[in-house]
């Protein structure tokens, strides 16, 4: 099947059409929500972020200092082993940029401790048995997009600069995206940490292609006391930035997972299509668009947009459990453990 893609251009100019709003308003409104919820509901006296270097970390960021201000804003950079270096750079300009107070805690010590890489190169070893501590390696997904079946492979280069690719098995699978998450639960645990300590809330950062489709880890990035941007398409999370005026290397670049050493994009490990494409497939499923209409937006064969419908139907499927509370056997009496359900 041959497919083809529309201009990076036109669909810029496709996505920024569709996703235009009322910037202004629309800050306005988040923050009187964010300072209403931390008030009213959550009442806590600031707002903790995790600041990665990237978009939605960032816009978080300003829209805490707007609705809180600077002083009851507190900023974590949380890089480990495998981070790029110009992700802390970027996060550095930020926190600089919007003057809140910050803390600089590299998490890779406690991962090493805890096996993180260890349980990863293990797995890793048993496709490539000759992998070190001196290769770089990332996986990647496959299939979903073609109309078959999801499935990850492992690209991994050694020391001479020479990559490899191989399908991973489930079990392989399995331990290198739990060893990862180790990194998001870890980074999760040290934001609650300054939380109570300050008596703050912590600010979940997922935009809405991120929580619709279960991009996020359990307990880890997806856990948070309040999440101000999961109703925005990352196009529009990208609007913002440039409108709350934030440093350009933050606004021009581009989503990366920033969990393997080889770079990765977010389409590569998660998504089908790159993002301001994912926000457009994503908003014509949500208003019920037919599927040659979503080809014809994005120049794509019809089969191919109905692979992609496929796909976000099926990444909700398997995702779902994860927006899930702790189950219970039985109905408990007394405690209010809806958000809906607290007196204001």
């Amino acid at each position: 099947m041959t497919v083809e893609i529309r201009s990076i251009d036109s669909t810029d100019s496709l996505a920024d059409d569709i996703f235009a709003f009322d910037m202004e308003a629309e800050v306005a409104r988040i923050t009187e929500e964010m300072r209403r919820l931390l008030s009213r509901k959550l009442r806590r006296r600031g707002l903790v972020v995790a600041v990665s270097g990237g978009i939605d970390s960032a816009v978080c960021c300003a829209l805490a200092v707007k609705a809180v201000g600077p002083e009851k804003t507190f900023a974590l950079l949380l890089p480990e082993r495998d981070s790029s270096s110009s992700s802390t750079s970027r996060g550095k300009a930020l926190v600089d940029q919007l003057q809140v107070p910050h803390a600089i805690e590299n998490i890779g010590g406690v991962l090493d401790a805890i096996g993180c890489y260890r349980w990863r190169d293990d797995a890793i070893r048993q496709v490539f048995p000759d992998y070190s501590e001196q290769w770089k390696s990332k996986i990647a997904i496959g299939g979903g997009s073609e109309g078959g079946i999801n499935h990850f492979r492992i690209i991994a280069e050694d020391p001479t600069g020479q990559s490899y690719e191989r399908r991973l098995g489930l079990k392989e699978y399995l331990t290198i995206v739990a060893a990862t998450n180790y990194k998001q639960r870890i980074r999760k645990t040290i934001e609650f940490f300054h939380a109570d300590r300050l008596n703050y809330a912590v600010v979940g950062t997922p935009n809405r292609v991120e929580y619709d489709q279960g991009f996020f880890v359990k307990n880890g990035d997806g856990s948070a006391d309040l999440k101000p941007i999961a109703h925005l398409y990352k196009t529009q999370v990208y609007a913002l930035a440039r409108y709350l005026g934030l440093p350009a290397e933050i606004c021009n670049a581009t989503p990366t997972t920033d969990t393997y050493s080889l770079s990765q994009g977010q389409d590569e490990f998660y998504y089908s299509l790159p993002y301001k494409q994912m926000d457009i497939a994503l908003w014509c499923y949500n208003e019920g668009k037919p599927a040659n209409e979503l080809a014809s937006l994005l120049g794509l064969d019809k089969e191919k947009a109905e692979y992609v419908y496929r796909d976000i139907a099926a990444k909700r499927r398997t995702t779902a459990s994860l927006h899930w509370p702790a189950l219970l056997v039985d109905d408990v009496q007394g405690p209010l453990t809806r958000p809906d359900a607290l007196q204001e």
